[in-house]
């Protein structure tokens, strides 16, 4: 027993506050921060490895569950403006208009709405998905998710009039509600506080990972014809019919095969969480359905076919098997569960003021940034213009890139924001804590807002290394942010769970507040960047709400100090 206490002990100050507390039992975070510094020079502080986290198996399925919002939501996002321009009829966008600011600003507007459609359908189906989640399991609204993500995406990629379009995107939102049932499955897979650090930030790194993917394929794939013609243009390896326009499916349907890739990625993930991915409610781990009893038939068959015939016995670790056969609560460490523990919270006792703090703190964060997500690389698409006569507020037009161009763009930051969370958060959070890392994260956002649209004027053809130079640095610090804050705000709300009981619910609740502001960010911002597009004051979105927003959200990091926490 002592030497289990230890261990303890030692787990809480390599920890501190930053790892989720999911015993009903408040805490003292702001205490626990300052603190942190002087408990860091103990002997004892271990750094928790990746290779050393337990449930791998669960874990790396829960990873691949996890491709599904960043495929289905980001893909577009590079060639969205060229795919609303040929949806569009005429009379909004012509091609005689293209170089027309009124052509980018309709454009920009309906665009808005096909971004913002996905979160919102996200934001009605998550308190709900949550709640059903606790109370008949986590795996069948994972599962189901998926099922629907690969039809949505398949339907996306063969529409070719905005309504339909706009049908496909919200039935992909109401498939991903669930992405709050994936942390809760994250914190029930690794019970131990030392683990949680690296757990948590295990779901943001493989949303990274799947933009970084999404980018990159949605914008090189995206007009095949064009974009790759030794494969679909007339001369074309797949053109077998030698149709003189190129490949006839890729010509009626320019933007399918980025969607049609989507569909297949996630069709393997959907196999392997039926016959893999194992059940985390307390209380039903041990149920089984028809799809993990054929992943252990599976299993036996191929250890029949590699003459390594093994004797199944319980064992201390799932490490040894493939897809999780093993139990998950043998790696578990055996909790004290008190009667308060097992009993369920009312729904009206799971709203304290930490957890409605730390929920409106989870929800200013896309406020800002699905609208940057959205509105840059409409920005980056639009026609430059000549701002000869531009003031310091007053200029106009964007870059003119290319889909393929902004996918790489974005996509190679996002490899840098991948590096950066594997190795430099978790230092800096040990460091600072979470919270002080969520502040570095929040100084950055308006500091890059504000510079952004200065891009415009360095347009010109005699500018082109500066505003390549200039590309990268709005790039790499907005991606830079995003990666210190995402996990940040997870492990923040996760630390405000009154009990363990209701972390379904309360994940559930935040992933509907997240969806409903990355509903209200596009829309808002697309309708704003269409405003100043018209008023020739392009930066007017980037100064009057991205910064606005940003601040707000720094205002209130601070303002959080005074809640308890």
């Amino acid at each position: 027993m002592g030497r289990k206490e230890n261990d303890e002990a030692s787990a809480s100050v390599s920890s501190g506050n930053d790892l989720p507390d999911l015993t009903p039992i408040a805490r003292d975070d702001v205490g626990d921060e300052r603190i942190r510094p002087e408990l860091m020079t103990t002997p004892k502080t271990t750094q928790v490895r990746w290779c050393d986290l337990p449930n791998k198996d669960q874990l790396f399925i829960l990873s691949l569950c996890r491709l599904s919002e960043p495929l289905s939501n980001v893909c577009l996002l590079p060639y969205i403006f060229y795919l609303v321009r040929s949806v569009l009829p005429p009379t909004l966008a012509s091609s005689e208009d293209d170089q027309a600011p009124q052509a980018a600003a309709r454009i920009s507007e309906f665009s808005g709405l096909l971004v913002a459609s996905f979160p919102l359908a996200q934001f009605l189906v998550s308190l709900p998905w949550g709640r059903l989640s606790d109370r008949h399991g986590r795996r069948l609204s994972i599962v189901a998710g998926l099922a629907v993500s690969v039809l949505a995406n398949i339907g996306f990629g063969f529409s070719r009039s905005f309504g339909s379009l706009l049908f496909w995107r919200v039935l992909a939102g109401f498939a991903n509600g669930n992405v709050g049932i994936m942390r809760t499955v994250t914190a029930e897979v690794v019970c131990e506080r030392r683990y949680q650090t690296k757990a948590f930030l295990l779901l943001p790194l493989v949303f990274n990972a799947g933009m970084v993917a999404s980018l990159t394929l949605g914008g090189c794939l995206a007009e095949p014809v064009v974009n790759m013609p030794w494969l679909f243009g007339p001369d074309g390896v797949f053109n077998t019919s030698r149709n003189p326009a190129g490949v006839a499916w890729a010509v009626a349907f320019p933007y399918a095969l980025p969607a049609l890739l989507n569909a297949a990625v996630l069709s393997c993930c959907l196999i392997i969480a039926l016959v893999g991915l194992r059940e985390t409610l307390p209380g039903k781990e041990d149920r089984k359905d028809v799809g993990l009893k054929a992943g252990e038939a599976i299993m036996r068959w191929i250890q029949r076919i590699l003459h390594r015939r093994q004797q199944y016995v319980k064992i201390d670790s799932s490490e040894d098997t493939f897809l999780g056969q093993a139990r998950l609560d043998f790696e578990k460490p055996a909790p004290e569960i008190t009667p308060d523990a097992r009993k369920e919270l009312p729904f009206r006792g799971i709203w304290t003021r930490r957890v409605l703090c730390a929920l409106v703190s989870f929800g200013l964060l896309p406020l800002h940034n699905s609208a940057f997500m959205h509105i840059f690389p409409v920005y980056l698409s639009s026609p430059p213009a000549d701002n000869g006569e531009a003031t310091f507020f007053a200029f106009a037009g964007g870059l003119g890139l290319r889909s393929s161009t902004i996918g790489m763009w974005l996509s190679a930051f996002g490899i840098c924001g991948i590096l950066l969370q594997l190795f430099i958060y978790p230092r800096l959070q040990a460091r600072i804590g979470t919270r002080g890392v969520f502040r570095v994260s929040l100084f950055l956002f308006p500091v890059t807002y504000a510079t952004a649209p200065y891009l415009s004027l360095l347009a010109g053809e005699g500018d082109g290394a500066l505003r390549w130079v200039f590309l990268g640095l709005v790039v790499c610090s907005q991606i830079m942010a995003r990666t210190m804050a995402i996990p940040s705000t997870v492990i923040l709300l996760t630390e405000a769970t009154p009990s363990k009981t209701v972390l379904g619910t309360i994940h559930g609740a935040g992933n509907m507040l997240a969806s409903l502001s990355r509903t209200v960010g596009p829309a808002v911002g697309g309708y704003v960047f269409a405003l100043g597009v018209e008023e020739g004051v392009i930066g007017l979105v980037w100064w009057l709400y991205l910064v606005a927003i940003a601040l707000c959200a720094l205002v209130w990091s601070y303002l959080m100090e005074g809640d308890g926490n």
